[in-house]
């Protein structure tokens, strides 16, 4: 489904739009136990759980990963 399925969103507001996502994410989080997770999002977070246990100090600072971000955009 798309926004332009359902006019009547675009006669709403800007601030009422932003009600309605909240409306809606708040709708999804109440139903999250429902939602699937993907295979793949599990091993990503096994392989950096078990990275992050064999090199517990190999962590960045906030101020590191900002500079890491920052450099890539």
């Amino acid at each position: 489904m798309h926004v332009k399925d359902i006019p009547q969103i675009d006669k709403l507001s800007i601030p009422e739009k932003i009600l309605l996502v909240e409306d809606l994410w708040d709708n999804i989080y109440s139903a999250a136990s429902d939602v699937p997770v993907p295979q793949s999002h599990i091993s990503e977070l096994d392989k950096r759980l078990a990275r992050h246990k064999s090199n517990p100090g190999e962590l960045l600072s906030l101020d590191e990963l900002r500079k890491n971000i920052e450099s890539r955009i």
